[in-house]
């Protein structure tokens, strides 16, 4: 038996590479190698990065699909069915919207692939492949579950034992060789969320649960590791500070520099930043989102209200040591021009490692699609399947700006904070509180990003131009 994995990419413009800051190692992949025993051959396409060979000889073809990525997903299912080969489609996306990602697949994963991947493996070897699959948002391999700010509630061993294998929670990396990504190594320590963000569909899939992945086996993924850099991949690494200082002490003997997301209100634990440091933290993604008060509460983001105490807590990270990579989202009903050019200073004042500043966007069976599709601002009823939507644009429209000009003033904002005196500016700054080491990387990075502003608008979502008739 041969199985074939796809990544599909956002879109690409004619002639054009992908997006760098796009082409980080899809650890998904990794995963759903690991959990493949080894009699069955494998491949794999990432179509951000190489054309997908329509005709090659499998039996199974499996596609990860995310919202952005839908419509692409679709599109390559279909060549691979036009031949009689079965598509089993999963991801983000096909868990929140299973009943489309069905009428585009032979069979939907919903929830995580781990809990069903050896049975629906055996189904295909049986000639039983079943129209869907319920992984649930339980984990198999090392991971427990959690409860915000308290201890782990539930251990497991980290070996699910199923009829055609073992997963030990390790990602099989091998599957990348030969391709070139960012090189920037992605360690999951642990999935979800506790918060309930009206916008997220991190929530909506896990609802509202965070689950921990086993200590040792995070250190080992970080021993195997080919680069320098690390990126910690979690929604929310600070979610439960018991949890989050066991790792980082399990992590310090590693010596090795790592990136991760957090909240803000982390700052108001000593304890915590010392041990995030002491392991090896150099920048922390916190979603600000907004400094309005009205937006925060509109979007149930009530606990990164901190309004008086904002500028402290974000000089303790950086008094820590330790750079911020700050998001802000724009769309609430009480944005306008005000909030972002408020965001843009905000950012430039504090000198942040970086900042994005992007528009709202509606995620299908989120609290605010639902709302926006009652309020009927929704410009697209499925703006991921849209025929001519494209990356930058908004697809419900705001209630104090137009949705041109709102996209105008985000692309604006990211304009500004990469100009050359303010990337100067944010660079000395961050001299004084990162090592020298991810001082080299601001500059790269900082470039790269402002080089990529232009060529990620107007993407067109869901298309490979390259691959169309001349």
């Amino acid at each position: 038996m041969k199985l074939t994995f796809i990544l599909p990419a956002i879109g690409k413009k004619a002639g054009k590479k992908y997006i760098g800051t796009w082409k980080m190692e899809p650890l998904t992949i990794a995963v759903l190698k690991a959990l493949t025993p080894s009699y069955i051959e494998t491949e794999f396409f990432d179509d951000r990065i190489e054309l997908i060979d329509y005709e090659t000889k499998t039996d199974l073809v499996c596609i990860t699909t995310e919202t952005y990525t839908a419509k692409r997903s679709y599109r390559i299912a279909a060549k691979f069915r036009e031949r009689g080969i079965p598509v089993v489609m999963g991801g983000y996306h096909a868990t929140l919207c299973p009943d489309e990602a069905k009428q585009y697949g032979d069979s939907v994963i919903v929830g995580n692939a781990e809990n069903v991947w050896q049975q629906m493996l055996a189904d295909v070897q049986n000639g039983c492949l079943k129209a869907r699959y319920d992984g649930g948002t339980g984990i198999v391999g090392g991971y427990g579950i959690s409860a915000c700010g308290q201890a782990v509630e539930e251990s497991r061993s980290g070996i699910q034992k199923g009829g055609l294998g073992t997963f030990t929670g390790r990602p099989d990396k091998s599957i990348f060789r030969g391709k070139k990504y960012l090189p920037v190594s992605l360690v999951e320590t642990g999935r979800g969320c506790c918060h309930s963000c009206e916008f997220c569909s991190i929530s909506q899939f896990y609802g509202g649960a965070y689950h921990c992945r086993e200590h040792r086996l995070i250190a080992e993924d970080i021993e195997r590791s080919e680069h320098k850099y690390t990126f910690l991949v979690d929604d929310n690494l600070v979610a439960n500070r018991e949890n989050a200082i066991g790792i980082f002490r399990e992590i310090t003997p590693l010596h090795i520099k790592w990136a991760g997301q957090g909240t803000l209100s982390m700052a108001r634990d000593e304890e915590l930043l010392r041990a995030m440091k002491k392991s090896g933290c150099e920048i922390i993604l916190i979603g600000f989102e907004s400094l309005d008060k009205e937006n925060l509460r509109q979007m149930n983001k009530s606990f990164n209200y901190a309004v008086g105490e904002r500028d402290e807590l974000v000089k303790r990270i950086h008094d820590a040591g330790i750079g911020i990579y700050a998001t802000f989202v724009f769309g609430y009903d009480n944005d306008d021009e005000r909030t972002v050019y408020d965001a843009l200073e905000f950012a430039t004042k504090h000198h942040f490692y970086t900042a994005a500043f992007n528009h709202l966007l509606p995620f299908p069976n989120t609290p605010l699609y639902h709302r926006l599709e009652q309020e009927r601002r929704l410009i697209y009823d499925k703006w991921w399947l849209a025929d001519g939507y494209r990356y930058g644009e908004l697809a419900f429209h705001p209630k104090q700006l137009s949705a041109e000009k709102l996209s105008e003033l985000c692309r604006d904002a990211r304009k500004q904070f990469s100009s050359l005196p303010t990337v100067l500016g944010r660079g000395f700054a961050s001299l004084g509180r990162t090592s020298p080491l991810m001082w080299g990387l601001f500059w790269a990075m900082n470039v790269r990003l402002g080089e990529e502003i232009d060529q990620k608008m107007n993407v067109p979502i869901g298309e490979n131009l390259d691959e169309l008739p001349k």
